[in-house]
């Protein structure tokens, strides 16, 4: 999913700025997440996750928390449990070549979203990375995808 633009951040900004430091630190500073208030002591592992505008035909840029599937990366749409699907899930829907950052590692990927044997299995790991989002799909009636990022050749 190479493009010359520059991928747009979060508008949120305490999102937007551990964006920044993950990108300026190579993913030192950033990798490790502790919450937007530091208040996590072993934080959980994140990544940037690149995905092009359904609409805009822009690279627009997050940063996940993730867990992997032996070389494949896991992501949870959860947006807190809300009722709609994050806006990035409905652009990987739209195009699944997507890039993400690994600390220092930048690479081309192809996202698809668990099929539901493949989430019975996949949940649990990602629910033990990041607890709450058990939480989140009681929250809502929207069945919560798990989306499995695979490295390109």
């Amino acid at each position: 999913m190479t493009s010359s633009t520059t991928p747009t951040d979060s508008p949120n900004a305490w999102v937007a700025d551990h964006t920044r430091k993950y990108l300026e630190s190579g993913g030192e500073e950033g990798h490790l997440w502790h919450g937007p208030d530091g208040k996590l002591a072993e934080g959980v592992p994140t990544l940037l996750l690149t995905t092009i505008g359904r609409r805009s035909g822009q690279p627009r840029r997050t940063a996940l928390i993730y867990g992997q599937d032996g070389d494949d990366y896991l992501v949870i749409a959860s947006k807190g449990g809300a009722a709609a699907h994050p806006l990035w899930y409905e652009n990987l829907l739209a195009n699944p070549d997507v890039t993400l950052q690994v600390r220092s590692d930048s690479f081309d990927a192809t996202a698809h979203t668990a099929t539901p044997e493949e989430k019975a299995r996949l949940w649990p790991v990602m629910a033990k990375v990041w607890p709450p989002y058990d939480d989140y799909q009681k929250k809502t009636d929207r069945e919560i995808p798990v989306v499995i990022l695979t490295r390109k050749s």
